[in-house]
């Protein structure tokens, strides 16, 4: 069985068990790494892997040939994406100076582009101008650099971007629980609905499972793959990331994606979808 996963310490730490051939009755996995626009285009493409991640942003238009599996995804509070801008241009902190403005963003499909574009259409008169987009990892140092007014960024970013010179303009995922009381959907693993997906369902929860239980087993995959070399912060992500919902979405979580997407298809942000296919 093909999976495709990003290399960021949540993901890592939860398939590590299966990927090492750690759960029983398990398939052995063939593993490929790619940050979230890649993992987004392979899902939408025909020859598209077994088991994927993906954002919950892209799920509208890949539904027909995968199903949205319960668990070993990303949602939670406080884990939300950020607005960063330059320090050389702190001072004003009023959304309303994005008008016009070039923002780089990990995906035109992310959740963290999503909201962003529900975020803006409230606070950035006009909308921005144009929008880059670039590997999450170069987000930060283009901001750094001048390249662009301001960088949407995702995963360990949160707690590394004072050290790049950076002023947080706004805490989208604030804004959404604020809004809704729901954690937010960020990364959904999906799986072609040919295949047993209760069983591989069975199979991701073992894994989590697994990881909670021998926690220091993973350290030196995730270490391997992360593109930031510090354990705490890898630590810190994995704390924040891998929660309540990473073993099983659960009632609140299925609420949290279906209030995404509806928003976004009433604001003619993504396809509308018919919402009973995210059930299993």
């Amino acid at each position: 069985m093909n999976i495709t996963i990003s290399p960021c310490p949540n993901d890592t730490f939860v398939f590590h068990a299966w990927v090492h051939g750690l759960i029983p009755g398990a398939p052995k996995l063939d593993v490929s790494y790619a940050d979230i626009d890649i993992t987004n285009s392979l899902a939408a493409g025909s020859k598209g892997p077994d088991v994927v991640k993906i954002s919950y942003a892209a799920l509208p238009w890949v539904l027909s040939e995968y199903a949205l599996l319960p668990c070993g995804g990303a949602l939670g509070k406080g884990c939300g994406p950020l607005v960063l801008t330059s320090n050389k241009a702190s001072g004003n902190n009023d959304p309303a100076r994005l008008s016009s403005r070039r923002v780089a963003v990990p995906s035109e499909r992310s959740t963290a582009y999503l909201l962003f574009r529900l975020w803006a259409t409230r606070h950035v008169p006009g909308g921005v101008g144009e929008i880059v987009v670039l590997p999450f990892h170069e987000i930060m140092p283009a901001v750094r650099d001048g390249l662009v007014d301001a960088g949407l960024v995702i995963h360990e970013a949160r707690f590394t971007y004072p050290s790049y010179g950076l002023t947080l303009l706004a805490d989208l995922g604030n804004w959404w629980e604020g809004d809704t009381n729901l954690p937010i959907p960020l990364g959904a693993i999906i799986a072609r609905r040919s295949l047993d997906l209760a069983a591989i369902t069975g199979w991701i929860q073992a894994s989590v499972k697994y990881a909670w239980a021998h926690p220091e087993e993973s350290k030196e995959y995730v270490l391997q793959h992360s593109q930031e070399l510090s354990t705490e912060v890898t630590q810190a992500h994995i704390k924040l990331y891998v929660n309540e919902y990473t073993e099983n979405i659960g009632e609140t979580g299925y609420k949290a994606v279906t209030s995404l997407l509806s928003r976004a298809a009433q604001e003619g942000l993504v396809p509308k979808v018919d919402l009973s296919a995210l059930y299993l």
